[in-house]
């Protein structure tokens, strides 16, 4: 062969190679942030630069930028099921450095209120449970129900008493750091670290939602974290949940979707802190 032609092989080989060592932010792998309803969503969206819309099935993703790093505004639509299913195709088609699940939630601790925001340190699921079993007439009582842990796929779910416990996944470590340090920069109620459970319940009883809190730590409740942490942990996808306190029947206090908006605001800074550090 030609050395010529051999020199201008080499070089077509090694161009892309080059190319993709030396990627500008903007190739870099999306951070996605997540929100169930519009009212979880547009002020993110709104705050993204250059947003093209791409829809997949039911599901919408924004994508754009902040401060020049690529990132992905998820609208998952509610519950269990859709979170879960958002989640998993968002990670087969984009590849995330991160994942960051947000929006509204109910108070169960009696100290928290509106817009107070939570960091999850672990989201757990209080949607799964055996109840025990009772003979005709003998009514019901959720307080007694044992929680499965779906993660544990082998052998019945309910059989084995080593599997009755809450599934939890934890938030990761860098992303909890991330979102301590911009906590500074809000004013709209506390933000605190703790325990978001996620359910296709909407639950007003007080004695569950205290059992909730002794039994599993829940600080707040509401209908996608656990699941997007569930499929973000089988990826081994960086996650982490953020919660603003919406409404709390432990303190009388009714739902008020503005509080939405605030989480954006908190969860954006959390955003831009995030992608500076990985443009580093």
């Amino acid at each position: 062969m030609h050395l010529a032609k051999l020199h201008y092989i080499i070089l077509w080989l090694w161009f892309p190679v080059a190319a993709l060592s030396q990627s500008p932010v903007g190739s870099s792998r999306p951070v996605i942030v997540q929100g169930a309803m519009p009212s979880e969503t547009d002020g993110l969206v709104g705050r993204l630069q250059d947003v093209r819309l791409e829809q997949i099935g039911g599901w919408k993703f924004w994508h754009g930028s902040v401060n020049g790093y690529p990132v992905i505004v998820s609208r998952t639509l509610k519950g269990i099921a859709n979170a879960a299913a958002s989640t998993a195709i968002a990670i087969e088609r984009y590849h995330p450095a991160a994942i960051i699940n947000q929006g509204t939630a109910g108070g169960v601790e009696p100290s928290l209120h509106l817009h107070d925001i939570v960091l999850g340190t672990r989201a757990v699921s209080i949607g799964a449970f055996k109840s025990p079993h009772r003979a005709a007439g003998g009514g019901s009582n959720s307080l007694d129900w044992k929680p499965l842990n779906l993660m544990a796929s082998e052998g019945s779910a309910g059989g084995d008493p080593n599997r009755q416990r809450i599934a939890e996944f934890k938030g990761d470590s860098t992303l909890l750091v991330v979102a301590r340090s911009v906590v500074p920069l809000y004013s709209k109620g506390r933000v605190v670290e703790g325990v978001i459970g996620s359910s296709d319940m909407w639950n007003d009883e007080i004695d569950r939602l205290t059992w909730f809190h002794k039994e599993f730590g829940v600080s707040v409740e509401e209908m996608e974290t656990a699941a997007a942490a569930q499929i973000a942990g089988l990826y081994k996808t960086t996650f982490l949940g953020i919660r603003v306190v919406s409404d709390n029947t432990t303190t009388g206090e009714a739902y008020q979707p503005k509080t939405g908006e605030a989480c954006q605001e908190f969860v954006f800074e959390v955003v831009r802190a995030y992608v500076k550090r990985l443009a580093r």
